[in-house]
């Protein structure tokens, strides 16, 4: 016959899928009942009319139902109480008794801005495939798109919908195995973001501290052009965090991309790396490869900054497409060389942020 104990064992692999921890671990599951061959599973929602409600109940089924003598699984479930809910933000805070204790991040955690001098070098494409790289890789992967009035990064992952909050905590979507969270998901795309500073501020404030972001292997925060409001957030707040300069082999994008590198060195950023976007085209007719933006512009901006040049990154049309579809390049097509070098420049992300496993980074608030 069937034990509680068996059943519960069996529950142990079985995942919220928001917020990414055994249902059992953050209280989810309330109680289980065994009737013969029948049994009843009942489990909390976080919040009334979960989204998401339909595949905790799969889950639980597929879970409980090979079990020997299971005939029958019931999953039966109901909202949390307001003080159970709290409960789950304070340990999910990891204690903390208020919701203006912001989130922290784990030390593990290494926290990469990806920046450029000026827009057009492909930014949030290598950004979002860097990401999606990591995370093949088996990297726990988030992505913050910082760029509030050009936000792109869920239309190139391919994530639509609505973070789900409850008690004050935003939880991500994710796309590709990467947690996302976008100002494209409170605002329609076509909508302007007419923001100044403060209000800029206070968005970046929450999408890192109110947002729950779990134990992240790697946060990227995709930064808009240029060296303005958000990039100095961002850096308040982080302070020590790693920066990642983008740019393309011609000289304008080069000497901006550098302004970048040095904004970070003032604003106590650590600068880790250049990849060079757009290096080179391949005609599909002649096979002839053609610099189209010039050459040497990653090595110089890596050479001035001091830091080395982790990918060139070749124009390729599949690139584009992809983050037209929500289809990074690196998942749908790995081989491609474009795929290659980013793949190159994730391995190296990886190399340089090492030293830091262990390392505590510190969440400010203001």
């Amino acid at each position: 016959m069937i034990t509680e104990e068996q059943v519960r064992q069996a529950l142990r692999g079985v995942m919220d899928p928001e917020i990414g921890k055994p249902i059992e671990d953050i209280g989810m599951l309330e109680s289980i009942a065994v009737d013969g061959g029948r049994v009843e599973v009942h489990v909390l929602l976080t919040i009334e009319g979960c989204p998401l409600k339909d595949r905790i109940t799969q889950d639980v089924t597929a879970a409980v139902q090979p079990l020997e003598g299971v005939e029958r699984v019931d999953v039966r479930l109901t909202p949390m109480s307001q003080e159970q809910r709290e409960g789950l933000v304070s340990q999910l805070r990891g204690g903390a008794p208020t919701p203006q204790q912001k989130i922290r991040f784990p030390p593990s955690t290494s926290v990469i801005a990806v920046a450029s001098g000026k827009g057009g070098v492909g930014k949030s494409s290598v950004t979002v495939n860097l990401a999606a790289a990591l995370a093949a890789g088996g990297n726990k992967v988030g992505v913050l798109d910082a760029d509030v009035w050009g936000f792109s990064v869920p239309r190139m992952l391919g994530v639509t919908g609505k973070p789900v909050g409850f008690d004050n905590m935003i939880l991500p979507l994710e796309g590709h195995g990467v947690k996302v969270i976008s100002m494209g998901f409170f605002v329609p795309e076509e909508t302007p973001v007419i923001w100044r500073g403060p209000m800029l501020h206070k968005a970046i404030e929450q999408f890192l501290g109110d947002v729950y972001w779990g134990d992240l292997d790697f946060l990227l925060c995709d930064l808009p052009p240029g060296t303005g409001d958000v990039s100095i957030s961002l850096a308040s707040f982080l302070p020590g965090a790693s920066m990642l300069v983008v740019t393309t082999p011609q000289e304008a994008a080069r000497t901006v991309a550098e302004r970048a590198g040095r904004m970070a060195e003032r604003t106590n950023l650590r600068p880790i790396g250049v990849v060079e976007n757009m290096s080179w085209y391949v005609c599909p007719h002649c096979g002839e490869r053609e610099a189209i933006f010039g050459e040497g512009g990653g090595h110089s901006a890596a050479e001035h900054l001091g830091v080395p040049l982790m990918a060139q990154v070749p124009l390729m049309p599949a690139m584009r497409e992809g983050g037209d579809i929500g289809a990074p390049i690196v998942v749908v097509e790995p081989d491609a060389p474009a795929s290659v070098a980013l793949r190159e420049a994730a391995e190296a992300v990886l190399r340089s942020t090492k030293s830091k496993i262990g390392k505590p980074l510190t969440l400010m608030t203001s």
